[in-house]
């Protein structure tokens, strides 16, 4: 089976080509304090230092006869070098992920490891989560929801097709503490190296178990969802608190719990009835609609996602749909022809379902709404 292998990567490469006894000591403090800054944060003098490191990684990586020298100069390399015992070339079939920070550093580093891979015949990708740096507590955070998010997707896309592993043998200590959880929890076998050699070990899959009896799943939906809503803590009795981040008497899941939540939200998603949420009704044509064989597990982990954000929507602005989020595509239907139940066709509104062309109609009443139809668009639009 190939495999898929997400490697973190850290800024090693460069700074391993800063020489300690030429080098200006400037070339060390250009390093350190931008090492959380983006391109456009840098200034000309520490970008002609590090594009200077750039040059020397290359043309080490490039020049290099020997092994031992291209797994010293990078961890990440060391890491992929271990996992194919030195023979770099049986990797042509797999697939690579470099985890990059959101900085110029960590950008470059995965270009420079990413550029050699490639040479190498091994297809690989970057992925730059969205504000992930250590710069501060938020912007760490805010990342790595980016790359929860990111990840839930391939693992999905990939987990029965390829052996997944994570190569921590780089990147920042933050970030490897996290990547360390998330790969057990997906059950990814992981690769350390000791430090100092090229010696290097790997941790199998756990047989980690989720307690489920913590997971309130219309609670945690709507506290996942892309809209921003707080959940009561009544509501969230037994929960426990490092799943979430409180403020007052109200609170929304925090990384932990969103990872947790990604883990196992298929479970609760792919049941034989849909999850209540608040605001929203099933009527019995909608619950026909998701019980026909043609819906499979995929469909209604799809329509739950969108179904928790129509829900927290719903809650957010009092029912007012007119306010909804434009991502949504929530819009009222044309024309005056009666359909089923008597309703005019100009009186049902309809969503999409993201990435797909299966769509939900529905009609707003009272501040809630009630959910009719689901399915392929020419079936809904035909009854909608």
């Amino acid at each position: 089976m190939p495999r898929l292998v997400v490697s973190t990567v850290g800024t090693s490469l460069l700074t391993n080509q800063i020489d300690v006894y030429t080098d200006p000591e400037e070339y060390f403090i250009h390093i350190q304090e931008s090492a959380n800054n983006t391109e456009e944060e840098i200034d000309a003098q520490v970008k002609e230092t590090i594009l200077e490191l750039k040059s020397r990684a290359e043309n080490k990586l490039y020049t290099s006869n020997k092994t031992t020298e291209i797994r010293q100069a990078s961890a990440e390399l060391n890491g992929i070098y271990g996992l194919y015992d030195r023979n770099i070339e049986q990797g042509k079939l797999d697939i690579h992920w470099l985890i990059a920070t959101d900085t110029y550093q960590g950008k470059i580093t995965a270009e420079i490891v990413q550029e050699f891979l490639v040479n190498k015949g091994i297809k690989t990708h970057i992925q730059t989560p969205n504000t992930l740096s250590i710069v501060n507590t938020e912007k760490f955070s805010y990342g790595i929801d980016a790359f929860l998010e990111w990840w839930d997707a391939i693992f999905l896309a990939y987990k029965d097709s390829h052996h997944i592993y994570f190569n921590l043998a780089g990147g920042f200590k933050a970030l490897q503490g996290y990547a360390n959880t998330i790969g057990m929890l997906y059950g990814a076998e992981i690769i350390y190296i000791f430090e100092g050699n090229l010696d290097f070990i790997t941790i199998p899959k756990l047989p980690i178990e989720i307690d489920y009896s913590v997971i309130k799943p219309t609670q945690f939906a709507l506290m996942a969802s892309s809209v921003d809503i707080w959940i009561k803590l009544s509501d969230l009795e037994n929960v426990p608190d490092s799943l979430i981040f409180k403020a007052g008497d109200e609170a929304k899941l925090n990384n932990w719990g969103n990872l947790l939540w990604n883990r196992c939200k298929r479970k609760f998603f792919t049941g034989d009835i849909p999850i209540v949420f608040p605001r929203l009704f099933y009527d019995k044509s909608f619950l026909k609609d998701y019980t026909r064989n043609i819906v499979n597990e995929q469909n209604k982990v799809e329509l739950h996602d969108v179904l928790a954000d129509i829900s927290a929507s719903m809650i957010k602005f009092n029912g007012n749909t007119t306010r909804f989020d434009s991502r949504l595509h929530f819009t009222r239907y044309e024309g005056g022809q009666k359909c089923e139940g008597g309703i005019r066709k100009n009186q049902i509104d309809h969503f999409y379902i993201k990435n797909t062309g299966w769509r939900v109609s529905c009609i707003v009443k009272d501040g809630n709404l009630y959910l009719r139809h689901y399915g392929e668009h020419d079936y809904v639009n035909d009854n909608p």
